[in-house]
C-alpha cells in the first residue's frame, strides 16, 4: 500500500473517532487496528494527520474512547515487548503505537482531571502476556515505561542481535541487557557497528518516554521544589530491570559523539549524521532523569575502595533514583576520562566553527551538555576533584566563557547565561579551579573581548567585565555570582594582566559612583566582593601583582572617595536626583576597550520574535553559597552560624553581607511607590565595614615612592614604575593577613527548582520537528516571544 493511501487510511480513522459519539469497545480489534495496523506513517505525518483542536474534542465529549486509545496503543507496545518485535509488521506496530502517544500525552497531561489516568489500573489489562491477576493491577503508566524499556533492548529492533543466524530467536526474558549496551564507554567496552535503523527505532521510543516524563511541564513551579515525578520515579527505580544498561547506554552514547566526521573537515557534507538526534534525544532525556532535588534527600558521600566495578559499592545505599545512583557512583579514572573529553569535546564544538567555518557539523545541544556537566559534579564529588585536578578543566572553562560573552546582549539566552555562571561558581569553590587559572591562555578562540596576553584567569576577568558593562539589564542579578567567583579565585593568582588589572578598577569605579551605591538596597555588595578580592591578591599574591599594584596605585582617588563617601541626607538626596536622570547601570567610559580579536563577532541580541521561555527567580548569593574560611592546612572551616547567633566569629569580614543584611533592611525605607529610599543611618551602618585598611596602607606606603621616582627621573614611563614594584615588598608593612574566606555554592531547593524549569524550557522549544508540547497549556514557564 502506497504511503498515501496509509495517510489516507489513518487520517480516516481519526476522523471516524472525533465523530463518533458512542463508546467504541476495547475488543472492536477492527476499528483500533486502522491506528496502527497498516499504516506506515511517519512521526511528522502523525501530528500533521492528528490536529489539537480534534484530540481535546475527543478528549472532551467522547473521553472513553480517548481513554481506549491509550489504553490500546499500550497494549500494542506491551505485545511487541513480551514478543520480541520478530516481523518488520510487529515493528511497524510498536513505532506507530510510540508515535500516536507521543502525540497524545501532552494532551492528557494538560488537563488536570485526565492526570491520574494513567496511574489507574485497567480491568483485564494483564492479559496480553497471559500472566496471573498481579500483573491485572499494573497501572498503565507503569505497562508503559516497562514496555519501553524493553524495546529499547530489542534485538534486530533497537540493539545489534548477538545471534546466529541457526540460532533461535533471543527470549526477550532471559536476554541480558547488559551485554546490547548501546556504546563504549563507561563499564563496557564493546563498540557495536553503527546502524542507522537502531539509531532511528531508539530515537523514537526515546521520544515518547521524554514525552511520559513531561507531565512535570504542565504543574506550576513550586517553592519547595516541587514533589517527584512519578514517571521518572517509576522509570528509575528497582522495577526497570533495564536501569542500569540504559542508563550507561545514554550516558555513552552521549560522551562518545564526535560530531566532527571521524575527524576529517568537512566530512559531515559528504555523509548525513543520523547518530546526532540520537544524541540530543539521548542528552534530554538523560539530564530529565537526573533532576533530583538533593537539597531534600541527601546522598551520602562516597569513599572509593572499591575497583572491581565501574560504580562504587555503595554504603549506606544512595538516593532511591537509581540514575542518580549510578551517576553518583562512577569512579574509575579512565571513566571520569572518557566523559570529561567527551563532553569538553562537545562544548568546544561551536568555538571550532570559528577557526575553519563550516568545517565540522555544528551541534545545538551545548545547554543540555551543561545540565548533564552540572548534574556530574553535583552529584559525583570525585568526577569534581578529577576535574579540577589537571588543566583539562580549563577544556570546560573556555566554552563556557564562549557562551557567556556571545549570549550576553540576547534576551532569549538568560537561562544560558545562568547555567554557566553557576558551573563556575560550582568549580571556583575548590582550590584547585584558581590555581589551575594561572595557566598560560594560548587558544586564540576568537571573541568579542580586548586582545590580551596572560592566563586564564585575565580571559575569565575580562569576560566578566564585557558581561557586566555590556549585558542587557536582566543579568544584574548575576553580578553577585560573577563577583563572588572573582572573590573565590583571588587568593590563587599568581599574575594578572594589565588588561585584567585594569577591568577590575573600572568595575570598582563604576560601583562605587554614589548614585549606584545609593540606588538599590544590595548595591554595595558588589563593591564590598571587589575589595575582598583586591585584599586577597595583596595579601597572598604580592609578588607577581604588579600590573594590580600598579592599577590600584593610579586609580587612588576611588578608595579614598569610598573612605569618605558622604551619609548626610542633602548628599544622598543629590546622588538619588542623578539616578533619575541617568537610567544607564553602568558607564562605559573609563575602561579603555581596546581593538576585540580577531575574526570575532559583536555578541547580538535576539532575533524580534525569538521564543523563550520564562524563569523563576534564583536564591540570592546567601542562600546560594555557604561561607568558608580555608585554615593554615588549607583545609574549610564552615563559618555558617549553627544557631542564630550574631556573627560568625566577630571578625569584621564576616560580619559582612549576611546579617547585616536583614539589618540594613530595617535601617532604611521603601517608600510607597515601592521606590528605595536609603538614609545616613543605613550607608553608615555598611560605610563603616568596608574593608580598605590593608589598600589604604599600601597607597600609603608607595604612593610617595612611586611619585619620588616620577620626580626624580621625571618620568612618565609605566616600565620603570613596574619594574621598582615588581622588586618592592609590602613585609611587615601591611595589616595581619586575614584569614582566606571562600564562598562554596550549595544545594537549596531554589535552585533545584530553578534547574528544573531552565532544563523543560530548553527541551520544549528545542523539540520543534516534531512540535511535541507547542500550543499545549504548559504550567511550568510562560513561553514568551522576544
Amino acid at each position: 500500500m502506497g504511503s498515501a493511501d496509509s495517510k489516507l487510511n489513518f487520517r480516516k480513522a481519526v476522523i471516524q473517532l472525533t465523530t463518533k459519539t458512542q463508546p467504541v469497545e476495547a475488543t472492536d480489534e477492527a476499528f483500533w487496528d486502522q491506528f496502527w495496523a497498516d499504516t506506515a506513517t511517519s512521526v511528522q505525518d502523525v501530528f500533521a494527520l492528528v490536529p489539537a483542536a480534534e484530540i481535546r474534542a475527543v478528549r472532551e465529549e467522547s473521553p472513553s474512547n480517548l481513554a481506549t486509545l491509550c489504553y490500546k496503543a499500550v497494549e500494542k507496545l506491551v505485545q511487541g515487548a513480551e514478543s520480541g518485535c520478530h516481523s518488520e509488521k510487529e515493528k511497524q506496530i510498536v513505532l506507530n503505537c510510540s508515535r500516536l502517544l507521543t502525540r497524545v500525552l501532552p494532551y492528557i497531561f494538560e488537563d488536570p482531571d485526565w492526570r491520574g489516568f494513567f496511574w489507574s489500573t485497567v480491568p483485564g489489562a494483564g492479559r496480553a502476556g497471559g500472566e496471573g491477576d498481579d500483573e491485572n493491577a499494573r497501572p498503565l503508566a507503569e505497562s508503559l515505561l516497562l514496555a519501553i524499556a524493553d524495546l529499547l533492548f530489542c534485538p534486530d529492533f533497537t540493539v545489534q542481535s548477538h545471534r546466529r543466524s541457526t540460532d533461535s530467536a533471543e527470549d526477550v526474558h532471559s536476554l541480558d541487557s547488559c551485554e546490547y549496551i548501546w556504546e563504549a564507554g563507561v563499564g563496557f567496552a564493546h563498540s557495536p557497528q553503527p546502524n542507522y535503523i537502531h539509531d532511528v527505532n531508539r530515537m523514537e521510543l526515546l521520544k515518547l518516554l521524554l514525552t511520559c516524563f513531561s507531565e512535570a511541564m504542565y504543574l506550576p513551579p513550586a517553592p519547595d521544589g516541587g514533589g517527584t515525578n512519578p514517571w521518572v520515579q517509576f522509570f528509575c527505580s528497582t522495577e526497570n530491570r533495564h536501569a542500569l544498561p540504559l542508563f550507561t547506554s545514554l550516558l555513552n552514547t552521549v560522551c562518545a559523539y564526535d560530531p566532527v566526521g571521524y575527524g576529517i573537515p568537512y566530512n559531515h557534507l559528504l555523509f548525513s549524521d543520523y547518530r546526532e538526534p540520537l544524541v540530543e534525544e539521548a542528552a534530554q532525556v538523560l539530564i530529565v532523569t537526573l533532576d533530583h532535588d538533593r537539597a531534600i534527600s541527601t546522598s551520602p558521600t562516597v569513599d572509593g575502595t572499591t575497583v572491581g566495578t565501574a560504580m562504587d559499592d555503595m554504603d549506606p545505599p544512595g538516593p532511591e533514583n537509581l540514575f542518580v545512583n549510578y551517576l553518583s557512583r562512577i569512579h574509575r579514572e579512565e571513566d571520569f576520562q572518557f566523559i570529561l573529553k567527551g563532553i569538553a569535546r562537545l562544548l568546544s564544538n561551536p568555538l571550532l566553527q570559528t577557526y575553519l567555518p563550516n568545517s565540522t557539523k555544528k551541534i545545538q545541544f551545548h545547554q543540555e551538555l551543561l545540565v548533564l556537566f552540572w548534574k556530574l559534579c553535583d552529584f559525583n564529588k570525585k568526577f569534581l576533584f578529577f576535574v579540577l585536578k589537571s588543566s583539562d578543566v580549563l577544556d570546560i572553562l573556555v566554552p563556557i566563557l564562549y557562551f557567556l560573552n556571545d549570549a550576553r546582549a540576547d534576551h532569549s539566552r538568560v537561562g544560558l547565561m545562568h547555567i554557566g555562571v553557576f558551573i563556575l561558581l560550582l568549580l571556583s569553590g575548590e582550590r584547585n579551579f584558581g590555581v589551575r587559572l594561572n595557566k598560560p591562555y594560548s587558544v586564540r578562540v576568537p571573541m568579542d573581548i580586548p586582545v590580551f596576553t596572560g592566563t586564564h584567569a585575565d580571559l575569565l576577568i575580562v569576560v566578566f567585565h564585557k558581561i557586566i558593562t555590556s549585558g542587557h539589564q536582566r543579568l544584574q542579578p548575576l553580578f553577585d555570582c560573577l563577583l563572588t567567583i572573582v572573590v573565590n579565585v583571588s587568593p590563587y593568582l599568581k599574575s594578572l594582566s594589565m588588561v585584567a588589572a585594569n577591568k577590575l578598577l573600572h568595575l570598582l569605579e563604576a560601583f562605587s559612583t554614589t548614585w549606584f551605591l545609593f540606588s538599590a538596597a544590595q548595591n554595595h555588595h558588589l563593591v564590598f566582593f571587589l575589595l575582598e578580592a583586591f585584599n586577597n591578591i595583596i595579601q597572598y599574591q604580592f609578588d607577581g601583582n604588579s600590573n594590580l599594584v600598579y592599577a590600584i596605585i593610579r586609580k587612588r582617588s576611588i578608595f579614598h572617595q569610598l573612605a569618605s563617601l558622604p551619609a548626610d541626607p542633602p548628599a544622598l538626596h543629590k546622588a538619588l536626583q542623578r539616578r533619575r536622570r541617568a537610567p544607564e547601570p553602568l558607564s562605559r567610559t573609563g575602561s579603555q576597550e581596546g581593538a576585540s580579536m580577531e575574526g570575532s563577532h559583536p555578541a547580538a541580541p535576539a532575533e524580534p520574535g525569538t521564543l523563550k521561555t520564562s524563569l523563576v527567580a534564583t536564591p540570592g548569593i546567601d542562600k546560594l553559597t555557604e561561607k568558608s574560611q580555608v585554615s593554615e592546612d588549607g583545609t574549610l572551616r564552615s563559618l555558617e552560624p549553627t544557631s542564630q547567633q550574631s556573627s560568625a566569629d566577630g571578625s569584621p569580614a564576616t560580619e559582612e553581607p549576611d546579617q547585616a543584611w536583614r539589618e540594613q533592611r530595617r535601617l532604611s525605607s521603601t517608600s510607597a511607590s515601592g521606590q528605595w529610599n536609603p538614609t545616613s543611618e543605613w550607608v553608615l551602618s555598611w560605610k563603616s565595614k568596608l574593608p580598605l585598611q590593608t589598600i589604604m596602607r599600601l597607597l600609603q606606603v608607595l604612593v610617595p615612592q612611586v611619585e619620588k621616582i616620577c620626580i626624580d627621573k621625571g618620568l612618565t614611563d609605566e616600565s620603570e614604575i613596574l619594574r621598582f614594584l615588581q622588586h618592592g615588598t609590602l613585609v611587615g608593612l601591611l595589616p595581619v593577613p586575614h584569614p582566606i574566606l571562600i564562598r562554596k555554592y550549595q544545594a537549596n531547593s531554589g535552585t533545584a527548582m530553578w534547574f528544573r524549569t531552565y532544563m523543560w524550557g530548553v527541551i520544549y522549544l528545542r523539540n520543534v520537528d516534531p512540535p511535541v508540547w507547542y500550543d499545549t497549556d504548559v504550567k511550568l514557564f510562560e513561553i514568551q516571544r522576544v
